[in-house]
């Protein structure tokens, strides 16, 4: 690394080509890189989620919880298990050692309920074994608007063109309809004609099953070539269905139709949604892990154009946003960095005063943090706030090394030298001094980017990103800026060097604390003690408080309450919240059952400033 300057110094177009490579290849994957807010982040959780509908949670604990806690803690690299049961459901949370491959533990844990499957109630719907999914968020929310189409017709649309068409955006992974119905057969039995034909409900049922599908029939030659033969059953439309036979016995049937009242109904409402107290349909949109919030919003719009080109009948509006804080966060750190750099310059020219040196120094800023763009994207890291952090936190830092190289070969030049002789033995006398200087820096960082733990999976994007920056910033120092300094700079022969009122002043202040030795002593050990007493009082957080313009108030009901109920307490918490000052907007929504989170009754207000 010492002769390196040297060699650069010598042959120029090496490095030049070199840096400029570098320099096309980060904005290319700048332009490729995606926008988040926060880094994809695998956290070492399985979750096993079993349902029967209408059993109580007391069934669900004995016959179903324990059993599957039973299951898995005999697997290798458990950590924790906690376990929720409500009426209908059993959520099974298996939280992992750090380190465990999420991926192969999730296989575990998937075989070992595939074993007790036959112990569980033969109620149950089929188990849902998933690891913890961190990108699982609505990035956005829609309405969809119309006065031409029934809220059926409206609901069938969203739930059918519309998911269709966001569905086909890379990265979109789900399309989620809050408000609205959803379509129905509907079979009213008469009880009393059921009766007197001598059927019960159970057997019309089971004769319905039997007859209303769709099944392989197998394979038939048919002038001369073999092809598959399928049994359709399914109706067509519920006037088809009204029309199946029912057996009653003795070779006699009965048309459903006469029994009973079919119609192309609409489910029973579990969930609805309200934007400023009015009721909408709305949909929420979420992204798939990998991909970018700002870029899979930007192109859900577009597709939601085209849908309205199509279909002027029904028009869309974005309720929330959650990606204009991502976005928001994104420019407000380019411009830090920007900022940053433009002065760092100003400080360097106003300590050298030669505006070729400041150049030289400032063209360090951009050659450093450009290539780190392609070794981030090699990394596999995104432009979220870490990683933006580490840029904006090193953009001074960037600099540091140039300007050791060019003050030195300023000062070289400034003992009479030519700037091609200053360059050359100005950077070989501190080659190791940079390089030491560089490498403490990585030492420092470097553990950080290496740190194990869901925390370790933040910092890992922060601290590789820092020892990129830097190591570039080595490269500039040792390569390009003495071989730019011995071409660019003019020498102007003898001259002072490190003098000013400035210097002065820090002479006097460095001559002083060389006579009175334990106050430097002392005052490092007074800062010390401060910052130890400052540590342990701070308060810990896994992350900062942030403000996003928008208050979230999430309910939760008891076991057995209604949508109706439900609503009533969200309708209220969203008056609570619409009468605060500086509130623009409130979206609520409601649900009943289930719900997003798996509980009885569940629903959440928001608010927007």
């Amino acid at each position: 690394m010492r002769n390196i300057s040297a060699w650069s110094i010598r042959n120029p177009v090496p490095p030049i080509v070199l840096f400029i490579a570098l320099t096309i290849a980060g904005f290319v994957s700048f332009a490729r890189m995606d926008v988040n807010n926060d880094p994809d982040i695998d956290f070492p959780i399985a979750i096993v989620v079993i349902s029967q509908p209408g059993a109580a949670p007391t069934e669900l604990e004995t016959q179903v919880t324990q059993r599957v806690e039973s299951a898995v803690r005999a697997l290798q690299g458990i950590d924790q298990i906690e376990s929720t049961v409500q009426e209908g459901s059993s959520q099974t949370v298996i939280q992992l050692d750090i380190g465990t491959p999420i991926d192969r533990a999730v296989q575990d844990v998937r075989e070992a309920v595939n074993q007790i499957r036959g112990d569980l109630p033969d109620g149950i719907l089929e188990p849902q074994v998933f690891r913890a999914n961190t990108t699982d968020n609505d990035i956005a929310s829609f309405t969809a608007i119309t006065t031409d189409m029934t809220v059926e017709e409206l609901s069938w649309y969203v739930d059918n063109a519309v998911a269709k068409e966001l569905l086909s955006v890379p990265g979109l992974t789900a399309v989620d309809r809050i408000g609205g119905v959803n379509r129905e057969i509907r079979i009213v039995l008469d009880p009393t004609k059921v009766q007197s034909y001598g059927l019960t409900a159970s057997q019309v049922n089971q004769q319905l099953r039997q007859v209303n599908l769709n099944a392989a029939g197998g394979r038939a030659e048919i002038s001369g070539t073999e092809q598959s033969v399928r049994v359709l059953g399914n109706a067509a439309n519920a006037y088809q269905l009204g029309q199946t036979q029912i057996a009653i016995g003795g070779g006699r049937t009965v048309r459903l139709a006469d029994i009973a009242d079919v119609r192309d109904a609409y489910a029973e409402v579990r969930n609805s949604a309200e934007w400023n107290g009015k009721q909408v349909l709305a949909f929420d949109i979420k992204r798939g892990k990998g991909a970018s919030d700002v870029s899979v919003f930007a192109e859900a719009q577009e597709k939601l154009k085209e849908l309205q080109t199509r279909n002027p009948k029904v028009q869309f509006e974005v309720l929330f946003n959650n990606t204009e804080y991502a976005k928001d966060q994104y420019e407000s750190a380019l411009w830090a960095l920007i900022e940053g750099a433009a002065l760092a310059v100003v400080v360097v020219f106003l300590f050298l005063r030669d505006w070729r040196a400041t150049l030289i120094s400032a063209l360090a800023i951009p050659l450093s943090a450009i290539p780190t763009f392609f070794f981030m994207e090699l990394l596999g890291f995104n432009l979220n706030q870490m990683t933006l952090l580490a840029l904006s936190l090193v953009a001074g830092v960037l600099v540091d090394d140039a300007i050791v190289e060019i003050e030195n070969i300023v000062r070289h030049m400034r003992m009479g030298k030519t700037a091609y002789q200053a360059s050359i033995d100005a950077a070989d006398e501190i080659g190791v001094a940079v390089v030491a200087t560089t490498m403490s820096i990585v030492a420092v960082f470097l553990p950080v980017g290496m740190m194990p733990g869901i925390a370790g999976q933040f910092f890992k994007n922060f601290g590789l990103t820092v020892v990129a920056a830097v190591l570039m910033s080595l490269a500039v120092a040792r390569l390009l800026t003495p071989m730019i300094a011995a071409y660019f700079l003019k020498a102007k022969g003898h001259a002072t060097h490190g003098e000013g009122w400035l210097m002065d002043q820090y002479m006097k202040v460095l001559h002083w604390t060389l006579r009175h030795r334990w106050s430097a002593v002392v005052g490092y050990l007074a800062s010390l003690g401060l910052t130890l007493f400052m540590f342990m009082t701070l308060p810990q957080t896994f992350q900062p408080n942030q403000d996003q313009d928008a208050v979230t108030a999430s309910i939760e009901m008891v076991p057995g309450t209604t949508l109706e109920q439900t609503k009533v307490v969200v309708d209220r918490v969203r008056d609570l919240l619409a009468k605060q000052e500086g509130v623009e907007n409130t979206y609520s929504r409601a649900f009943v059952g289930n719900g997003h989170a798996g509980r009885t009754g569940f629903g959440r207000a928001f608010s927007f400033r």
